[in-house]
């Protein structure tokens, strides 16, 4: 197979399929991209550079639309010289929304285009008016309706398209549905595996936390609303009162990913450490971490807190879940496609740092029956997101 990867990050949700494809010598794998870091082994990767930003003068409805068109140019650009140089793919695979593809099918009209896509946005319904203390005004509802534009327009083009989660897939309007097949990236499930009575001990920032017997963990990309830190803190700073011998894990960066940043230019982090009584002794930042020390704190984690607003399900639940975490997760729906409450995982109201805090007593005064629940959150992910699993029928939907 002849195939072009495209996606603005590297190797991003294409990692396990890029990887085993250019394993294989009769695959001619090309990985179009902005991100200079890293290589896959049998895989070109072959850089694209959009020329400029959206335009200050733009309208705001349609920045991310003109971000796309200059986004596709590029790739328009870069394609061209590959057919130069004689590459012609078969399939070309790329992630929908910054539009890497858009023009794709002008360069290769005889290549299979097929479209990862992740979100569709609403401003009624998921993400946008999840929270009730952020209201939206009429600007807001009618940027997040054009921000679909470019989306549109891959789910128009594309030949096949796929989305992660039944949740993701429901948000497209329903007449277009039929056009997506649900299949997620998978977890690797022998990486992930538990390991009984592990302990803390991260020697690249000095954390040892091998004589605590409480600890709970928060895995997010960025510190910010959309993965519930805020609620996350308050809670904590709940926790630390009621319980003075738990500490607690941070792991991911100090900025925001999705949705808003503060208007005075704090950080999430900055406010709850300014505005919460934290004891700061028990209370640990790890920052982003190598995957190996990722897999320790999972591992040693007694209690796994994930939240999130109605929106993209983070591979972190799903790569806990497979460690055997107990999850303390939010009862929102993309948590519960996966998640069921006192099955393989506890769900807790979302806006409610009393009752997070009410829960994590509940779990440390119950311990032996918990150890029934982490066994089958492992179980669900070895059963249905198990990579070696989704990884066959990925490549089997690419081939047929």
């Amino acid at each position: 197979m002849r195939i072009l990867f495209l996606h603005p990050n590297f190797p991003a949700q294409f990692r396990h399929l890029a990887t085993v494809l250019g394993q294989n010598p009769k695959n001619q794998v090309v990985f179009g991209t902005t991100s200079q870091q890293g290589q896959i082994a049998g895989v070109n990767k072959v850089i694209y550079q959009p020329t400029r930003e959206p335009a200050p003068q733009t309208h705001q409805y349609v920045r991310n639309l003109e971000g796309a068109v200059i986004q596709g140019q590029a790739v328009y650009r870069m394609a061209v010289d590959l057919k130069k140089q004689g590459f012609y793919p078969d399939v070309v695979y790329a992630h929908s929304g910054w539009g890497p593809g858009l023009f794709i099918k002008d360069v290769f009209p005889k290549s299979k285009y097929y479209a990862y896509f992740e979100w569709f946005y609403h401003a009624h319904g998921s993400d946008a008016d999840f929270n009730p203390d952020d209201p939206l005004d009429a600007d807001a509802e009618a940027r997040i309706r054009i921000k679909n534009a470019a989306i549109l327009l891959d789910l128009a083009s594309c030949d096949r398209a796929l989305s992660p989660t039944l949740w993701q897939k429901q948000q497209f309007p329903k007449e277009l549905q039929s056009k997506i097949k649900v299949l997620h990236d998978g977890v690797d499930t022998n990486y992930f595996q538990p390991i009984p009575n592990s302990k803390l001990i991260l020697s690249g920032i000095n954390l040892d936390l091998s004589g605590v017997d409480e600890i709970i963990t928060y895995v997010a990309r960025g510190m910010e609303p959309y993965r519930g830190f805020p609620q996350f803190m308050e809670a904590v700073s709940l926790i630390q009162k009621r319980r003075p011998n738990c500490h607690i894990v941070v792991v991911g960066n100090d900025r925001v990913a999705y949705g808003k940043q503060l208007p005075d230019g704090k950080t999430y982090k900055q406010l709850m450490l300014e505005t919460l009584p934290l004891d700061l002794s028990r209370l640990h930042f790890t920052g982003l971490l190598p995957y190996g020390d990722y897999l320790q704190v999972l591992q040693a984690s007694s209690i796994h807190i994930y939240l999130t607003y109605p929106f993209v399900l983070s591979w972190s639940m799903l790569e806990a879940m497979a460690t055997g975490c107990l999850i303390l997760g939010s009862n929102t729906a993309p948590v519960k496609e996966v998640i069921k409450n006192g099955k393989n995982g506890l769900l807790v109201d979302f806006f409610s740092p009393t009752a997070i805090a009410d829960r994590v007593d509940e779990i440390f005064a119950h311990r032996d029956r918990m150890a029934e629940i982490r066994e089958r959150a492992r179980q669900t992910i070895v059963q249905k997101y198990n990579l070696e699993n989704l990884l066959a029928q990925h490549l089997k939907w690419l081939n047929s």
